[in-house]
């Protein structure tokens, strides 16, 4: 990894222990400056927003994994 890797978190509370901290700067990870609780920035956000509304509209809903992978990959 290295100098070439930024870490983008949420600012949830275990992200920001203090081990978590050490943990990055062993390894020369540099955290992203990041406001808190804002998921609106976060692009992956969306795409899981746009992922549960089409799976929970499907009928008939999944009913076990096999369903609900299939109705992830559709």
């Amino acid at each position: 990894m290295g100098a070439e890797i930024l870490f983008m978190d949420d600012n949830a509370r275990p992200h920001r222990a203090n081990i978590v901290d050490e943990c990055l700067q062993s390894v020369d990870i540099t955290r992203v400056d990041w406001p808190a609780y804002s998921p609106d920035l976060n692009p992956i956000e969306h795409v899981w927003d746009v992922l549960s509304r089409r799976v929970a509209a499907r009928q008939p809903h999944p009913t076990c994994l096999s369903e609900f992978r299939r109705a992830l990959h559709d």
